[in-house]
Formats: C-alpha cells, structure tokens, sequence
C-alpha cells in the first residue's frame, strides 16, 4: 500500500511538472510534512540504554556487593522468592508480585538493589528513568509505557529466561498524584497506561513480569499505584547505620592500597548521616588526596581530609583579612568549647580554613548514632549554635553576620521542640497553633539556652581564648590538640 502512494504521489508531481506547474512549493511542503513525521515517529521510540549494554554488567552485581542495607535486602529477597517460586506460589493459592517499590533518600542503593535483584532471581533486566517517559507531544508516554513491557518480554525470551524485572527509577515522575500537573494530560495517560499494563500482567505464563520502581518522595505518588495488586511491598532503603557505614568503607577500599593503621570504624563514627554514595566518594577524594601528595598509601589524615571536603567542598583560595581570622578562630572556638563540654568526645577537628561556603567549621564525630533526642539533649544542640556568636561577643564586645546560618538552626530545633511536644506549650498542632505563639515560644526557648550558653563560656574564659589562639595560628586542630587545650 504504501509503495502504491508513494508512485501515485510521484505520478502526480510529474504530471504537473511537464503540463508547466510549478511544483516547488509542493515539494517544500511534502518535505516539512515528512520531516514531521519521522520526528513524532522518533519521539515514540524510547532508547532503553540500561538494558542494553548493561545488562552483562548487571548479571555479575549481587546482594554481596551491597553494603549498609541488610535489613532491606532481607526484605527484597522475601519478596523475590514470588518470582523464584512459581510452583509453590500456585499451590499455595498466592496472589504473586507484580511491583515493588524502593523508597528512600537519594544515593542509599536503590538502583543497585534492583540490578542486583535481577542477578538473584536469574532474569532479564530492563531500566529506565520516570523522566524518559514524559514528552510534549500526546500519547508518546504510554507508547513508551507498552514499548518497554514488549521489550522486557522479548529480551527474557532472547535470553532465554523465565522473567523479567523492569526498573523505574524516579518512579514520582511517571506516577505522581493525577490532576498535580495542571495543564498536562500527558502525565495522567502515561499512568493510565502503566496502571493498565500491570492490571494486564500475568505471572502464569512465561515470561512473568516483575517491575521494581525506586523513588525519594513516595508520598508524592498517587495511590491507584501503591494500592494491593500493584506495588504490593515497599521497601524501606534508609541511610546506613555505623556498622553499615563500616562495611560500604570496606567494600569501596577493596582495591586500594590502605595504610594498616587505617581504622575505618573511626571514619564510620565520623560520617554519621552519610548515604552509600557520599562513603563511595569519600574512598574516592581520599584516594586522590594521597595522589596528590605522592603517596603510595591512603592515611588517616587523608580520609580526615576528605569528610572535609565531602562535607564542606574544596578548599577555597581567597584569605580573610587578619582581624576577620581572629573572629573566625574566636567564633569556631565556642562552638567547639561548648559542644565537647556539653557531650564529652564528640568533637573531631576544628579549622578555620574556607571551604565551600564556610569560613569555617567544626566537624562532630559522635560516639554512637543518636535518632530519639530529649528536650535537655536539643537544648544542648542549641547552646553549641549560639556559641559562637556569644564567644565573639565574649571577645570583640559585638557579633557579626557569620553566625546568621547558626540562629537558623538554632530556630529550627526550636521549632521542631514544639512540635514534637518538648516544649512548655506541650502537645499542640502545627496546623491549628497560631504562629505568634510558635514564636514566643521559641524565642523563650532560646533565650534560656543563650543564657547557660554565656555562662558556660564565661566560666571557662581562658581555655576559650587560648583555644582561639592555638587555631588562628595553626589554622586546624584535631581531637588530641583539642583535649590538651581544653582539659590542660
């Protein structure tokens, strides 16, 4: 049929060529309508780069290679046995699995758990990103959505495998509430057409289909997807914990050369609040700092450099004036004095050396995670923000704006005190409360914590500003230093 319109087409041109017509604009005109078309034509089609040059790669990562997250792969592998298991799925009468959804914060494993998912239940695997699936045009999304099915099904048969696992990352994408992009239908098909696919699904004939999305924001998602007979279980992937810290350090040192004095349970404690990526790249800059100094071995001091610089950014060139340094040292000073008092130990370092946005800082290194904090232990956190401001006003007789992201913090640990019922006010509601009364009562609050603050420091006036001295002339002290100093 086709090859009959396009001679008719050229019959037709030639005709009105040799009787004399011009035919330019027709032929301009022909070309922008085929132009068109190949480009809508290729708009549908949807490059699955993850399941093609990947998919040996993905073969060879399993549940080993995944540290810091035992709990939840626990929990992926329970649910995976729905796909290892048919049989005993059907005689035991089982509705199987059609989705799982990963949710947690950015950089915790998701989109290796998935891959590694695969490897554990020997199937075929298909990725793609939320945001691949959304175009301008109408109706190119759930061509997409029925693209990848289709091709997560012939690649288990090319592969010769019994299933198939599709991942979808940033899952809120595709499958936000319906009716939250206004003005934009295409987002509503696209879920449509994914809600209709996995109504389809059928895990009784090969190949069965399992489809694993990972998302930050699942409370972003519209609940026809999270109901039963979709994404049946959600796995929690959370931030590692000290020990699982440890054990992500260890994988990613593997290969490289360690000082034996090394102690990576002393970095794990130092990098509390760390995800998996942040401790990957962690290795990375201490690798690289070693490097650049020509060492045949990572040190201690270059993993203490490179929390720093994770934390913090790269050291900056430019110099505070003199007078400024000696704010800066006074100002880190009382922070540090006022956190080591209040818990012991905690403190790690202390620098006056600009990175990021920072003229300074000082890093904490906890003895233990810490998740439930009582009112005395925010009101502590408190007193170690207002500590520098109050130590230069111990010192210069006057603040500067340097301490202005520490009263933000300080008003957010006040907030969260009365929210959570901490405070004098007790249980109240953040919707009904009205905001003069969040405000007195935050303001009460720190202004009681900025009074044991002052004290604090005035009691221990020589040991602050001999500790002030010691760091603007060395620019960085570590924990032994700090403990001569401060308990001398």
């Amino acid at each position: 049929m086709k090859s009959v319109l396009i001679g008719s087409a050229l019959a037709i041109v030639i005709f009105l060529w040799l009787n004399g017509f011009n035919i330019m604009p027709l032929i301009i005109a022909a070309a922008l309508i085929l132009a068109l078309f190949y480009l809508m034509l290729g708009q549908g089609q949807m490059k699955l780069g993850s399941g093609g040059s990947s998919r040996d790669k993905n073969s060879k990562l399993n549940f080993d290679q995944i540290g810091g997250q035992d709990c939840a792969i626990n929990e992926l592998q329970e649910a995976l046995q729905f796909v290892m298991q048919p049989e005993k799925i059907d005689h035991m009468g089982i509705r199987p699995l059609k989705g799982i959804l990963l949710a947690g914060p950015p950089g915790t494993g998701k989109t290796l758990m998935a891959r590694a998912a695969a490897s554990f239940t020997s199937s075929a695997f298909i990725a793609a990103s939320g945001s691949e699936f959304i175009e301008m045009y109408a109706g190119v999304g759930a061509k997409r959505i029925r693209q990848i099915f289709s091709s997560a099904r012939k690649e288990a048969k090319r592969l010769n495998k019994k299933s198939a696992i599709i991942f979808i990352d940033e899952l809120e994408v595709l499958a936000a509430k319906r009716g939250s992009h206004s003005g934009h239908m295409e987002y509503d098909q696209t879920l449509n057409q994914l809600l209709v696919e996995m109504d389809g699904m059928s895990q009784n004939k090969d190949p069965r289909i399992l489809l694993i999305g990972a998302t930050n924001r699942a409370d972003l998602l519209d609940p026809a997807v999270l109901r039963p007979g979709r994404f049946d279980r959600q796995v929690q992937v959370d931030l590692p914990d000290r020990a699982g810290r440890a054990k992500i350090l260890s994988i990613h040192t593997r290969n490289k050369p360690l000082d034996p004095a090394v102690n990576l349970d002393d970095v794990s404690r130092a990098t509390f609040g760390f995800s998996g990526a942040h401790l990957e790249s962690l290795a990375n800059e201490a690798a690289i700092l070693a490097m650049r100094e020509d060492s045949p071995i990572i040190k201690q001091n270059h993993f203490r450099e490179a929390i720093d610089k994770v934390m913090m950014g790269e050291k900056l060139d430019r110099q505070p004036s003199l007078s400024e340094m000696e704010r800066i040292s006074i100002h880190e000073s009382g922070h540090a004095l006022v956190c080591d008092f209040l818990q012991p130990g905690s403190v790690a370092s202390l620098t006056i050396v600009p990175r990021g946005k920072a003229l300074g800082f000082m890093r904490r290194s906890p003895q233990d995670d810490q998740y439930l904090y009582t009112y005395e232990e925010l009101e502590q956190q408190i007193m170690t923000m207002l500590a520098g401001a109050l130590a230069e006003e111990l010192r210069f007789g006057s603040r500067s704006s340097g301490a202005r992201n520490d009263f933000q913090q300080a008003w957010n640990v006040a907030r969260e005190m009365i929210s959570s019922g901490l405070s004098s006010l007790g249980v109240v509601s953040d919707d009904h409360i009205p905001v003069q009364t969040v405000y007195d009562e935050g303001k009460r609050i720190i202004a009681a914590a900025e009074s044991k603050t002052r004290t604090l420091l005035e009691e221990n006036k020589e040991r602050l500003f001999n500790l002030a001295v010691c760091l603007s002339q060395q620019e960085s002290l570590g924990r032994p230093s700090l403990e001569k100093i401060l308990y001398a």
